[in-house]
């Protein structure tokens, strides 16, 4: 896939990940970094269980990469959503 393809690829999974997991979505920057990094966790995660990873632009890669986008925004706000203060 071209660079382009990938970047559409991620703002749209990225997007309906952040949907699905805060409602609110993270801004369209993040979004769409996470979004690809969620492809290839997407990628990982389905080729580990047997399945096809990213095949191209198609509706079964964007599944795949929204799924692997929801995994990494669970992650990210687990690290991110800490406080840093601490109550001794």
């Amino acid at each position: 896939m071209s660079v382009l393809a990938w970047l559409i690829l991620g703002l749209i999974a990225g997007f309906i990940a952040s949907k699905l997991v805060n409602k609110t979505g993270e801004g369209l920057i993040l979004d769409i970094v996470l979004g690809i990094v969620g492809a290839f966790v997407g990628g990982f995660l389905f080729s580990f269980v047997g399945a096809a990873p990213i095949t191209g632009f198609n509706i079964y890669s964007i599944i795949v990469a929204v799924i692997g986008s929801v995994v990494v925004l669970f992650i990210y706000h687990a690290f991110a959503g800490r406080s840093t203060s601490s109550t001794i």
